[in-house]
């Protein structure tokens, strides 16, 4: 197809006669021959399968030809090679997941109702086979009882499985079941069977705890042993916790398959020279996460390891960042600078409002009644033009849009679509591409408002879509342009924290150019990693560490305050001034962009005798004596750990993520020692992710003793003839236990620091758990809300080292394009006061968040800091005096959409 020529008509796959199965559809539905990937594909153009065309494999056919409008069908189109020369190259193919039919243990290959999670991800999806209805594949009818069961082709390695843990699996079960329950319309039995329950990212335990105790969702300890298509059901025999056999029928068997490198990227790997590790992923180490064995070539994502989106997002600029440094010499040398059409002056023309709805596949008009709401904006005053768009956001339909604005003279653009806190800025940009200013557009969001909410009543939708639509309408006609200030950014950061984070932080940006300051409140660096001994992977962490420290300490492009705080702050993004206090000596200090890596701490724990008996000792705490090679370690004949110290409680209900794997790595670290001393880890659920299965495998084949107990029954410690005693109830023999040990070593939980002043100080927000919140958890992982303001390490949420250091990297990368930006445009949504009408009460000033409002010496009334406002309007609602407009939300804007609603 040549892809310029193409209008993606669909005339071509409407005459094509060649079916076969859609691969991204999972195989649920047939697609032609000529084809869209998928509905919202970018660039949205047609593709012949080569190996499928009647006309390419048999010399029949040509239909697509005959009809296409354009002339855009090449069938005698063929590769070619282009050759790039680049300063770094970064891997993010991704992987691939495990096919249950290989070794078909549960019949997947011969029964339809047993499918796998990325098949039932389609199945829930709006755009999907189904449209989003969860129905048999047997017979259409809705299933009124699903299993999960879990570990399908991971922690398995017979049978062509994987012997590491996929990391995904257990949450994206949880979310499916959860996603299940809200789209059956009864009530739906959802049970998922699990070896441990692994939600080891930040709020997935608290997600868990929701699923299972609020909706219902059922949690079984066993593996699966049978499963057979029997009497219209699929039955499902296993043994339970207590050694019952039990056997269940489901309507559905949903296979929970793992994360495994991809065959062709290990094929590349081996073209471009990199070492891959045993499992066919990028080899790399825990100090530099993303850096392979091949100087210049970078990996991100599932290349490198099984992991989520969040994780993959932080990968990705980690990895620039390494790119950047590597390329920071010649950075700019050959960039391209966009350039814009002339902006139309439009002001005194009468409104010509354009009006665009999205279906946005069935996710909206699987509910609302689009070609109505379109025939509906036709009829309203100052409408020009309306159509409706499957989806409004692809490329193709910005390329649309821009083409109708001109050609139809369009002054303003209504899109109804989705949320514009996602949305708008794409929509703006169009706009500007147009010649048109952003601000003449408006969004109603027929989405999250309309067909979510009232899918169950689809003529309520409709109508209160066309409600939303005529409200756009009547404020956009009475939109004006905006001036947008340019704000010149300070290319200087400011680092707060000198842990592991902090450092890498600090030396990614310096090693990029930009002069920082690291500011540590200890009086010395290094943090939490000075009492670590070796990572999971056994390299040692204060080789590591003082290499950084010399590194950052010597580096002619960081200024290291230790002993210091941030006393004050005032500014905004890309001109900030902080006061740092070290001692009794303040200095202000002037950055564009901040990062807070200010660290977590080790719960000391209150319970089991911890601090009234010299063998009961905290994680780290053992930590330091392999450290020091303690005497008594060599003594110890007997060492017991317990998990979950101060985690998963109601106080604490998050996972403190590093727990488990640093208790099995300690555990080995003592049969080191003493390969005679009886070792036993007593947990809850062991959550050793992603590769460090390997570790947790190696722990048990060396004697490491696991012991799952019921901890609502308690683990009790006592002193008895000079000894300690634990006493807990096991759940496989389901009887009390006690054991004698010599050591007794509490895996205690990952705590915040206090840190209330620092947020109030840069307005950015902490958790229920009490760390810092980031502004989106895949999208902007490492972004707080207030711009220019950035996270990385154990203040964000408690992970181990090596994902510590990537954050690091990712949040310096984030930090990097403001800096590299040198200026940037600020929002003309933003609030303005009128010196006339000012009373000088100062409740605008007492209710703003972002501390915008202030005196202004040459009218001597309040006045408004366009680079500090955020638009939300607080000043302008409370202002007693009318004195405060809101840019974009005037008044006479708001009243006439409430006239028309």
């Amino acid at each position: 197809m040549d892809v310029d020529k193409c209008i993606a008509c669909g005339a071509c796959a409407e005459k094509c006669p060649r079916k076969v199965p859609d691969e991204y559809n999972e195989r649920l539905v047939p697609r032609k021959a000529i084809y869209v990937k998928y509905a919202q594909a970018v660039p949205l153009k047609y593709a012949i399968d080569p190996e499928q065309c009647i006309k390419l494999t048999r010399g029949k056919c040509g239909n697509c030809a005959k009809v296409c409008p354009t002339g855009a069908v090449n069938y005698e189109d063929t590769e070619k090679e282009r050759v790039l020369e680049v300063g770094a190259v970064v891997l993010a193919d991704g992987s691939e997941t495990y096919d249950p039919g290989e070794h078909d243990t549960y019949g997947y290959r011969k029964n339809p109702d047993v499918v796998t999670s990325i098949e039932f991800e389609r199945m829930l999806s709006a755009s999907g086979p189904t449209g989003g209805h969860l129905v048999r594949p047997s017979d259409g009818k809705e299933p009124s009882r699903i299993a999960w069961l879990q570990c399908v082709g991971s922690r398995e390695p017979a049978l062509g499985g994987r012997g590491y843990c996929s990391s995904v699996c257990c949450t994206y079960a949880v979310k499916e079941a959860v996603l299940a329950k809200e789209h059956c319309a009864g009530d739906l039995d959802a049970a998922v069977f699990y070896m441990d329950i692994r939600t080891t990212g930040k709020d997935f335990e608290r997600y868990y705890e929701r699923a299972r105790e609020e909706q219902g969702v059922r949690f079984v300890k066993a593996r699966i042993s049978h499963l057979v298509k029997q009497d219209g059901a699929n039955r499902i025999r296993y043994v339970d916790e207590g050694g019952m056999r039990v056997e269940e029928d489901f309507d559905m068997v949903v296979l929970s398959v793992g994360l495994g490198a991809n065959r062709k990227s290990a094929e590349l790997a081996g073209n471009l020279g990199v070492d891959l590790d045993p499992h066919r992923f990028a080899s790399t180490g825990s100090f530099r996460p993303v850096r392979t064995s091949r100087p210049g070539i970078y990996v991100c994502g599932a290349h490198q390891a099984p992991k989520d989106i969040p994780s993959s997002v932080v990968d990705a600029s980690a990895a620039v960042v390494e790119v950047a440094a590597d390329l920071a010499d010649v950075r700019g040398t050959l960039t391209r600078t966009a350039e814009l059409p002339e902006e139309r002056d439009v002001r005194g023309a009468p409104p010509r409002i354009g009006v665009f709805v999205c279906c946005c596949g069935t996710n909206i008009a699987g509910v609302v009644d689009v070609p109505r709401v379109v025939e509906f904006a036709r009829s309203l005053p100052g409408v020009a033009y309306a159509e409706e768009n499957l989806f409004s956001c692809s490329q193709d339909t910005q390329d649309k849009m821009t083409r109708l604005i001109r050609e139809k003279g369009l002054n303003r653009v209504v899109v109804a679509a989705c949320t514009p806190k996602t949305h708008e800025p794409l929509f703006q940009e169009t706009l500007s591409s147009a010649g048109l200013s952003k601000y003449l557009f408006e969004m109603s969001n027929i989405r999250n408002q309309c067909s979510w909410v009232h899918r169950d009543d689809p003529e309520a939708a409709t109508r209160k879509a066309m409600d939303l639509v005529a409200m756009s309408v009547s404020k956009a006609g009475l939109l004006s342009p905006l001036p947008e200030p340019v704000l010149e950014i300070t290319p200087t950061a400011m680092v707060v924290g000198g842990g592991v984070a902090g450092m890498e932080a600090a030396r990614s940006l310096a090693n990029q150019g930009y002069p920082t300051y690291l500011v540590e409140r200890n009086r010395r660096l290094g943090g939490q990693a000075l009492s670590l001994h070796e990572t999971w992977r056994g390299e040692s962490v204060r080789a590591y560490l003082s290499e950084l420290i010399e590194d950052v300490e010597l580096h002619p492009g960081i200024q290291v305050f230790l002993g210091a705080e941030v006393d004050e702050v005032e500014g905004f993004v890309g001109n900030f001034r902080s006061m740092i206090r070290q001692g009794r000596e303040s200095r202000m200090i002037e950055h564009g962009v901040t990062i807070v890596a200010t660290g977590a701490l080790e719960y000391k724990p209150r319970e089991h005798l911890y601090g009234e008996h010299p063998n009961v000792v905290t994680g780290l705490e053992l930590q330091d004596r392999l450290i020091r090679d303690d005497p008594s370690l060599h003594e110890a004949r007997t060492a017991v750990f317990l998990q979950c110290v101060g985690s998963r409680i109601p106080e604490r209900p998050y996972c403190s993520k590093v727990c488990c794997t640093q208790s099995i790595k300690s555990a080995l670290a003592l049969k080191g020692i003493n390969p005679s001393m009886r070792v036993f880890v007593v947990y809850r659920d062991m959550r050793p992710y992603g590769l460090r299965e390997d570790l947790y495998r190696e722990a048990r084949e060396a004697g490491v003793v696991f012991i799952r107990y019921r901890s609502e029954e308690g683990f009790d410690v006592v002193v008895e003839d000079g000894r300690l005693q634990a006493a807990f109830t096991d759940t496989g023999l389901n009887r009390r236990m006690e054991v004698h040990p010599d050591l007794l070593v509490l895996a205690s939980a990952v705590v915040p620091s206090e840190q209330s002043r620092l947020a109030q100080q840069f307005k950015i927000s902490r958790n229920d758990d009490g760390f810092f919140a980031e502004a989106h958890v895949k999208l902007r992982p490492v972004d707080f809300s207030t711009e220019g303001v950035f996270v990385c390490g154990l203040g964000h949420a408690p992970k181990p080292l090596d994902e510590s250091i990537a954050q690091a990297q990712a949040a310096a990368a984030r930090a990097a394009t403001l800096l590299a930006a040198g200026r940037i445009p600020v929002s003309g949504t933003v609030a303005a006061v009128d010196p006339d009408l000012c009373s000088m009460c100062g409740v605008c000033a007492s209710v703003c968040p972002y501390s915008a409002p202030g005196v202004d010496e040459k009218t001597g009334r309040m006045s408004i800091q366009s680079t500090l406002c955020k638009g939300c309007g607080l000043c302008a609602a409370s202002c007693r005096s009318g004195a405060i407009r809101l840019n974009g939300f005037d008044n006479n804007q708001i009243l006439a959409m409430i006239e028309q609603a």
